[in-house]
């Protein structure tokens, strides 16, 4: 071999040598910036909102312009080549420490958005349970309303419902901004199903033993009156076993919430129950009307749905509040009006008197 050739050769080697320590150098320089975590943003977190649709390219982009990823272009090349081009999922994202890039783009692709709580308390109507969710932000309130007329979801449960009333069960949930009215009213009424499924639906017995029970609605309905009537744990049974006992002697519930239900329903309600109210035939007056009222007047919490089914075995018909949250039983007529008088007539004849008391001393 010439000398020539010798030199010709050798140049060329070192030049691919060269080549290659530059492309390894490169790959290791891109590799370890892609892993470094990094924190470009100020304070201690940056919020980035990913629209529907919205390019990869657009979204690693407002990525790098947020100081959450260092490089866009890079981060772009991982994507294609390492991760097989996967979609970025839309939502708002939280970013509150140096990730590298490999970690945000799992959280995007992951779709691991920010959560915000929606608590719906026990007790609320389906109206008020709508107005609830929209005012917390989660929706248009008539689309709720309408999303809440799918007795599609029940049918199997309550063939009988016009609605979900009753069916919308009360928790704390989380949902990210932009879930929509259906995936939320889907939801709550998933979570209703799967702890009623759980919870209850293993303790119910023949429904012939239920006196006044004949279905899951009854069931929900009585659940629902129990619900309004106490807050108290340790009362849920008592309280459901006094309607039973009415229940098995065909007598009025003479419940106040199913009158305050329907009124609210008819739109006239105001927050005064009054005695020509108790007068004023309807299907929600348990006053005039013995058994239940056509449908829940609520949502009940499980505890309530455990007390209707399974009460406390008492021979109670009455009781009354006692203005603290707690109630007073009794087996009688004459022993509930001697309650009623100690603890409303009474109680709130002593309570105005010294709260005038108090007033005309503070004008002295």
């Amino acid at each position: 071999m010439g000398a020539r050739l010798r030199r010709f050769l050798w140049v060329v080697t070192a030049l691919a040598l060269v080549g290659s320590a530059l492309v390894g150098g490169v790959l290791w320089w891109a590799w370890d910036r892609l892993h470094q975590p990094f924190q470009g943003y100020a304070g201690e977190a940056a919020s980035v909102d990913i629209e529907p649709g919205l390019s990869a390219t657009k979204i690693l982009g407002r990525l790098e312009s947020a100081g959450v990823i260092q490089d866009a272009r890079l981060a772009r090349l991982f994507l294609i080549h390492r991760l097989k081009d996967p979609s970025l999922k839309a939502g708002e994202y939280r970013f509150d420490r140096p990730l590298d890039t490999p970690g945000v783009l799992g959280m995007l692709t992951r779709g691991e958005v920010v959560t915000h709580p929606l608590t719906l308390i026990e007790g609320l109507t389906i109206d008020e349970t709508a107005t609830a969710i929209a005012e917390a932000g989660f929706g248009e309130l008539s689309v709720l309303r309408r999303e809440m007329n799918r007795v599609d979801l029940i049918a199997d449960l309550d063939p009988r419902a016009e609605n979900l009333e009753g069916y919308l069960y009360p928790e704390t949930y989380h949902f990210a901004r932009g879930t929509t009215e259906k995936e939320i009213v889907d939801t709550l009424v998933g979570t209703f199903r799967r702890r009623f499924s759980a919870e209850v639906e293993p303790l119910l017995a023949d429904w012939e033993q239920l006196v006044g029970l004949t279905d899951i609605r009854d069931l929900v309905t009585l659940a629902s009156i129990v619900e309004k009537e106490t807050q108290l744990d340790e009362e849920r049974d008592i309280v459901a076993s006094v309607y039973r006992n009415r229940l098995r002697i065909g007598m009025g519930l003479y419940a106040d919430p199913t009158l305050i239900y329907g009124k609210k329903i008819e739109g006239t309600w105001d927050g005064n129950l009054r005695r020509v109210d108790l007068k004023t035939d309807g299907p929600y007056n348990t006053y005039m009307r013995p058994g239940l009222p056509p449908s829940p007047i609520c949502s009940p919490s499980v505890s309530s749905l455990l007390a209707a089914l399974l009460p406390a075995e008492s021979s109670y018909f009455y009781f009354v509040s006692r203005n603290d949250g707690t109630h007073v039983f009794a087996e009688t007529k004459r022993e509930h009006d001697r309650n009623v008088y100690k603890w409303q007539k009474l109680y709130w004849k002593r309570r105005w008197a010294k709260e005038r008391e108090e007033k005309s001393a503070a004008d002295s």
